[in-house]
């Protein structure tokens, strides 16, 4: 197509397109849809920004352009659209040369590409639309913008607009963050847009949240603010606990912060069936992505998940028939003095040995002869992120050899324990507290309540050998989550990659993949964040304090229990997968619904 200036491009005759009203060209590879109305040139792209359907088929009256598929309506001269659900459309310059319709299809502007999806987001996030979420975090990551940048916008305004505090939706968006390394390149935007949409659903129809500032002195001490902290918490006093919580961050190394909600965290039982602690957890890995900086504007909203919460111990579950409470309790209290004599005797020894029958111990029908191991690792010198780790790898044994016979809920029972212990094992490497061995105790308990879950266990496969392509067993493992009730065959499948010599990141890839196609709860999302934590855990990288253990089998069993949780909540329906889809495609310019005529 002939051009005559370095912008505008010839696209049809004048008389013509006068006389037919409207003309779908092709404008240096783009598709336009030009309309003469009320004497006036117009052109906008075909496309419509709800679903691709061709706007050329619409309607147009009184300067609006209205698609004929959903009803979306489009002022013409500039593409805004009357309904954001539907996006604006992009509108290109027109001018009439000599009788010919000329349009400029690369116009500058108005605004740079990334301020402009940046914005885009905020709105999507607003209006709680997930097609708009969905292109701006696709238009982020095609203007090379890091992940960080939507990651913080999703934080801060999850963290402002829900009064009630952090919740399902930013879990999910810290979750997605932290496996982005994991995933195929092209399921990182979509692990993305997964968060996001999570925290605008979350948001939608919430009051916002209106900040407390911090104490204007700054000569409180760190055992001051820590108590008084504890206290608010400990009668419900949210605007309390805001306030020193704000004046800690302003004066606190991190760490110290991270503490003290720690120590909040564990003053009570397994809270809220252990999210508490690991919204707290997840909002501390927030911030880390994002920076301290944004640390006063996310990391409260964490605090109705401490004075709102479920206290376990006022719970029959854990009072009847043993009173675990009250085993806990007095644990706690002997902590201390059992922290110090353990570090007296790895002063004097080299590391603590595992005894051969510890996780073994930490799976069986006595909460006394848990609770007895566990303490006695206290004192011969176990450190704490130890302990959790052996706590966290009982759980992830729970959830591998789930009954599918149990009721289906009963999954988020053996689910809520492996997360609560997986971040209980995260806050141990962050930091360095005696409270958190009260999280490793409270979640070798809550292992302890969830025996019966695994009454018969089921079998977890072996599979020593395999010359099966790993690729295929990718492939049928993919296959397996299309179908209901194929529990056992993926963690077989699972077994026999890892026999097979596959590459457990090209598993980790196939996982994620087989994730995030799907309409996946908020549970099946953490289950993965969680398994892919715990799998590098085990990793040879990280394996010099657990010689004694066989981190390998370990590493199998974590994704062969992950492969399970997948395979009884899969098919779903897909529907934001389609909605990432359409994104996608609109976004790369492709032809969704128009004719190829042209």
């Amino acid at each position: 197509m002939a051009t005559d200036s370095e912008t505008f491009v010839k696209a049809a005759d004048a008389d013509e397109l006068r006389e037919e009203g409207r003309l779908l060209v092709r404008a240096d590879g783009r598709s336009i849809a030009l309309f003469h109305h009320e004497g006036e040139y117009r052109a906008v792209d075909n496309r419509c920004p709800h679903m691709g359907f061709p706007l050329t088929d619409g309607t147009v009256e009184d300067g609006i352009l209205t698609c004929h598929w959903h009803h979306a309506r489009f002022e013409l001269s500039c593409g805004d659209t009357f309904d954001p659900w539907a996006d604006d459309v992009q509108s290109f310059p027109v001018e009439e040369r000599d009788g010919e319709v000329y349009v400029n299809p690369h116009p500058e502007p108005d605004e740079p590409p990334e301020e402009h999806w940046r914005n885009r987001l905020e709105t999507g996030l607003e209006e709680n639309l997930r097609l708009v979420v969905a292109k701006s975090a696709i238009g982020l990551a095609n203007e090379g913008v890091p992940a960080e940048e939507p990651l913080r916008v999703g934080a801060r305004f999850g963290a402002r607009y829900r009064q009630q505090g952090w919740s399902s939706g930013l879990t999910i968006h810290s979750a997605m963050a932290n496996v982005l390394p994991d995933l195929r390149p092209e399921d990182r935007t979509r692990a993305l847009y997964t968060g996001l949409h999570h925290v605008a659903d979350d948001c939608q129809g919430e009051p916002p949240k209106f900040d407390q500032p911090s104490f204007d002195t700054r000569d409180v001490t760190e055992e001051r603010l820590r108590k008084w902290f504890r206290d608010c918490v400990e009668v419900r006093d949210d605007d309390g606990a805001e306030r020193c919580l704000q004046t800690a961050i302003a004066t606190l190394e991190p760490e110290t912060v991270a503490d003290i909600l720690y120590t909040a965290a564990t003053d009570h039982l397994y809270l809220d069936a252990g999210h508490s602690f690991d919204f707290i957890n997840k909002a501390l890995e927030m911030v880390d992505r994002v920076g301290w900086e944004h640390a006063h504007e996310i990391l409260p909203s964490v605090i109705p998940r401490l004075t709102n919460a479920q206290r376990s111990e006022e719970l029959s579950s854990w009072t009847q028939p043993a009173d675990l409470g009250e085993l806990l309790f007095d644990a706690f209290d002997d902590l201390p003095a059992m922290v110090d004599e353990g570090q007296a005797a790895a002063d004097d020894a080299t590391d603590w040995t595992e005894p051969d029958d510890f996780v073994d111990t930490l799976l069986s029908d006595d909460p006394h002869a848990v609770l007895d191991a566990l303490t006695d690792a206290v004192r011969a010198g176990a450190s704490c992120e130890q302990l959790a780790d052996r706590v966290a790898y009982a759980s992830a044994l729970r959830v591998a050899q789930f009954g599918t016979s149990n009721e289906f809920n009963d999954w988020n029972t053996v689910h809520h324990t492996y997360t609560y212990n997986n971040a209980v094992q995260q806050a141990a490497r962050r930091a360095s507290s005696t409270a958190l061995y009260r999280g490793v105790l409270a979640g070798a308990m809550s292992v302890y309540l969830d025996r019966f879950l695994n009454t018969p266990p089921a079998p977890i496969p072996e599979v020593e050998e395999s010359d099966a392509d790993s690729a295929d067993l990718r492939d049928r493992l993919l296959e397996t989550f299309d179908e209901e009730g194929g529990v056992r065959e993926a963690a077989t499948l699972v077994a026999e990659h890892f026999a097979a010599g596959g590459d457990p990141a090209d598993l980790k890839e196939t996982l994620g993949e087989g994730l995030l196609r799907e309409d996946a709860g908020f549970h099946t999302l953490q289950n993965l964040e969680a398994s892919f934590a715990q799998f590098d855990l085990r990793s040879d990288d990280e394996a010099s304090d657990f010689v004694s253990t066989d981190r390998e089998r370990e590493r199998r069993v974590v994704l062969m229990a992950l492969a399970r949780y997948m395979a009884a909540h899969f098919p779903t329906r897909r529907e934001a997968e389609q909605t990432y889809t359409i994104a996608d495609r609109l976004h790369r310019g492709e032809k969704i619904h128009e004719s190829d005529g042209v």
